[in-house]
């Protein structure tokens, strides 16, 4: 499990799949960050893991502030599915 932030938005949502480092990894959560103040771009600021890491993140099994923190452009972002069923 790591925290993505995504600079730009490339319209992907709560429970959609992304492909990063070769890998299928869900959207835990995302917040929206720089509509009205920061930067220029929008930031999405995301959880990701692999599915086997979806009971860790409902049941808070992890410390948020040690996760470790990538960052990417938004153009750079294959979607899978942009967002959940539900």
């Amino acid at each position: 499990m790591k925290r993505l932030i995504v600079h730009g938005d490339p319209g992907i949502r709560k429970n959609g799949i992304i492909d990063y480092d070769g890998r299928e990894m869900v959207l835990f959560s995302i917040s929206r960050n720089g509509d009205w103040h920061g930067p220029e771009r929008t930031q999405l600021w995301c959880v990701i893991g692999t599915e086997d890491e979806r009971t860790d993140f409902e049941e808070r099994n992890y410390v948020p502030h040690f996760l470790e923190t990538e960052t990417i452009d938004a153009e750079a972002v294959d979607v899978i599915r942009a967002r959940g069923t539900a």
